[in-house]
């Protein structure tokens, strides 16, 4: 990506922030989970929601908690067994995959719309992949990177977050 088309993005990252906010200030509770380098960004954005944002905010990055679903339930329905557990129709879940094809996101996705839980998503990549094509229509809010660079499309979605704080 280029200089250009980066502060392109930015500016639109600015044009969303009012209905991050709204989503963000709504809901008590924030469930935000990702693989990879997206589980460290939904980490450290949980972290950062509840000590600056005062939000009960988690995400799924707590290895024995992660490799204990993953073994029990199996790695793609791993996600949406904690969303099972730890969702409810009150709190927000921030789903967030740069290829948009991650079957665990893709399940938890699916179990968000099954069970009326509020979600949004952030993907990257291809604009028709799965879980954009799939569910976007049904999230409250839908955050896509045009780009195919791991790198960027993860800081992108770390800055599409951090711009509520």
């Amino acid at each position: 990506m280029k200089l250009n088309q980066l502060e392109k993005e930015i500016k639109r990252i600015k044009s969303y922030k009012p209905y991050l906010e709204k989503f963000v200030s709504r809901y008590e509770k924030i469930i935000i989970i990702g693989n990879g380098g997206s589980n460290s960004v939904a980490s450290h954005i949980s972290q950062d929601y509840t000590k600056q944002l005062d939000k009960r905010c988690l995400s799924f990055s707590d290895p024995s908690r992660l490799t204990c679903y993953i073994n029990d339930y199996g790695r793609d329905e791993a996600y949406a067994k904690f969303l099972e557990h730890f969702a409810t129709k009150e709190s927000l879940c921030i789903l967030v995959s740069s290829s948009g094809n991650s079957k665990n996101i893709i399940s938890a996705a699916s179990h968000c719309l099954l069970e009326n839980i509020p979600y949004i998503i952030l993907t990257g990549f291809n604009p028709d992949n799965k879980l954009r094509s799939e569910y976007a229509e049904f999230a409250q809010l839908e955050y896509y990177v045009p780009s195919t660079d791991y790198g960027i499309v993860e800081n992108l979605h770390s800055i599409f977050l951090h711009s509520v704080i």
